[in-house]
């Protein structure tokens, strides 16, 4: 037992993060960009074990749809909770913990994006707040490894959700635990 600790990843966490929630590239990637300062990988802990993350892009958004209608608009990345700790608040913790970030370096608005067969996090996204962004679905790229060890990107079709971030929220960990539901 023992609460549940949200805070940026560092370089040891590494290959834990890829051992627990898989997909070292991704990892490695991240860490990377936010060593050069272009977002920030939050990671959620119990004790020693990492149980979630999402990443924070701060640079230009990839997709021209998206970089066209919100430029500059900070967006939330790659939303991951162990299976064994889901449904414990962990994944909106992340998210507050992210928006907490953008509040405090004076970010009015927070983006996503969804894809449309997620409708699992697509409510949750809805609950804390997020709504459509008004221009209709958008392709984007996710990257995956292959079995023989490449990299290949494939595209998603996917919702853009928005969130005005001046509002407020609930303190994301009151109450986490890593312990039992």
């Amino acid at each position: 037992m023992g609460e549940v600790s949200i805070r940026p990843a560092e370089q040891a966490d590494l290959a834990v993060l890829a051992a627990v929630l898989g997909d070292r590239g991704f990892f490695d990637d991240r860490f990377t960009r936010q060593a050069k300062g272009l977002g920030v990988l939050f990671t959620a802990w119990c004790a020693a074990r990492p149980v979630g993350a999402v990443y924070l892009w701060l640079e230009d958004a990839e997709e021209p749809p998206i970089r066209g209608h919100l430029p500059g608009v900070p967006l939330l990345n790659h939303l991951e909770v162990a299976p064994d700790a889901r449904n414990r608040g962990i994944g909106a913790a992340l998210v507050h913990a992210a928006e907490d970030y953008l509040v405090g370096r004076g970010h009015a608005l927070g983006a996503l994006a969804v894809r449309t067969d997620n409708t699992r996090a697509a409510r949750l996204y809805g609950r804390l707040g997020y709504r459509d962004w008004g221009h209709g679905t958008v392709v984007c790229y996710a990257e995956r490894v292959s079995p023989d060890g490449r990299t290949v990107s494939e595209a998603e079709r996917c919702h853009v959700l928005v969130k005005g971030l001046r509002d407020g929220h609930p303190a994301p960990l009151a109450g986490r635990t890593c312990g039992e539901r």
